[in-house]
């Protein structure tokens, strides 16, 4: 089941960010005091009594204002707004109503969704100054001070009870959930069907014929999976055209950040796209293990040197994450499609494959001695000894005389050699590096 999608909208500088940080347990978007700082949606799992959802800020709206940067600022709001199952109208109480709210107010009201009045800045449970805000007729206001952390418990509350349905944070928790994501039509619901055994998700030759991301669960051999098909989404009135492929993405980073292995399915008729390679980075960004699905197969004209051309394609642009796996399939005519599980298995055991120490340090020692740390500042790294932390993905801690001495080639020199060592394909790993002097939590 995905998680309920809450988005955090309003007029420019009303304390939405000092909020969505505040709840997110961490400051992911930038505060300051000047309208438009916030000018993309930025995005966070979150927990509320046992409630999971998915909170999303956004740039200020300002329906007057037609720059350019404020139109991409819409756009990036209307699709939060289209997605989002609550939305959070932020105002500001120390200013008082305006104009703008009531501007604000009224378009959202056209989206018929559950919509929460937040009146905000309230520092000195000042509630008698969120009275005039029933002016705008969407229901009680909650007044509230995100800087001062009052009134967020309340209003908390209210949003879990507008959920339809809840998602509980252990939901799932002992199936495996592959995620499905990747450009609108590049052919994922015709691979969700594939893999299924039957016809569980329209497929259509037309981009965006499935709404929303699909949860499936199924059985492979002994064990029990979750599908996420997460197709395109057809484009709304008063959506610019190229938004669909931003519908794509936040569909793909939900679906993205709750699996525990990714498919990534590249249409292989078309060039790969600058899309592709965004989608493919969040994987990376997330670190989560995936297979790259070259679909479409039956349609390309091919000799004995098509696949290998095709792959040092992906080797270029998909350089930033050297470790991927891929399978040239058709999903239409159900070519290699049965070895898509296989593969899934054999990288969810990279993912949680354990080195022993007395190996780790062996790798790790001999590539010292063949390639020795840059001298920085007349002085360089030395590795004491590395263990392995965790899994899922593999992480790898270092006990180093100083971390200020690493410099970013040496790092990934010591990760390609540790992946020549042992088969680590289709997963990333982490390396840390502690300092001599700091405490050994290791474990």
């Amino acid at each position: 089941m995905k998680k309920p999608l809450v988005a955090v909208v309003g007029r420019p500088n009303v304390g939405k960010s000092t909020f969505f940080n505040k709840v997110a347990g961490k400051r992911i978007s930038i505060i300051k005091d000047e309208p438009g700082v916030t000018r993309d949606r930025i995005y966070a799992d979150c927990v509320w009594l046992d409630n999971a959802f998915t909170m999303i800020d956004t740039g200020g709206i300002d329906l007057k204002n037609n720059s350019e940067v404020q139109k991409n600022i819409m756009i990036q709001s209307q699709i939060a707004i289209e997605l989002a199952d609550v939305i959070l109208f932020f105002v500001d109480g120390r200013e008082g109503l305006t104009n703008q709210d009531r501007e604000v107010a009224d378009y959202l009201r056209k989206t018929n969704k559950p919509i929460i009045l937040v009146v905000n800045k309230l520092d000195n449970n000042e509630i008698e100054k969120s009275y005039e805000f029933y002016e705008l007729n969407l229901g009680t206001p909650f007044a509230i001070s995100s800087e001062q952390s009052k009134g967020l418990g309340d209003l908390l509350d209210e949003v879990v009870n507008q959920f339809k349905t809840k998602c509980k944070i252990d939901e799932n928790s002992n199936k495996t959930k592959i995620a499905i994501v990747g450009k609108p039509n590049a052919g994922k619901s015709s691979l969700t069907n594939r893999l299924l055994g039957e016809e569980r998700v329209v497929v259509s030759s037309v981009a965006g014929t499935t709404r929303d991301a699909i949860d499936t669960p199924f059985q492979y051999g002994d064990k029990e999976y979750v599908l996420i098909d997460t197709a395109g989404i057809r484009r709304k009135r008063g959506i610019e055209l190229d938004s669909v492929e931003q519908y794509s993405v936040l569909r793909s980073i939900e679906a993205i950040k709750r699996a525990d292995i990714v498919i990534l399915v590249i249409d292989s008729s078309e060039e790969l796209s600058e899309q592709d390679i965004r989608i493919a980075g969040i994987i990376h960004e997330e670190k989560k293990p995936s297979l790259i699905v070259m679909n479409k197969w039956d349609l390309i004209e091919k000799d004995d040197k098509t696949m290998n051309s095709f792959n040092k394609k992906l080797d270029t642009d998909l350089s930033f994450m050297s470790y991927y796996e891929s399978l040239y399939i058709s999903a239409k005519t159900g070519q290699r499609v049965t070895n898509i599980m296989p593969k899934i298995e054999e990288i969810l055991e990279h993912n949680s494959h354990r080195i022993t120490t007395s190996l780790l340090n062996e790798i790790i020692q001999d590539a010292v001695r063949m390639t020795q740390p840059p001298v920085h500042n007349g002085k360089k790294l030395k590795i004491y000894y590395v263990t392995q932390t965790g899994i899922n993905p593999p992480t790898f801690t270092f006990k180093v005389n100083d971390s200020k001495y690493l410099h970013y080639s040496y790092q990934r020199y010591l990760e390609n050699v540790l992946r020549k060592n042992i088969n680590l394909k289709g997963t990333p790993i982490e390396f840390k590096f502690k300092n001599k002097n700091e405490e050994d939590n290791l474990c």
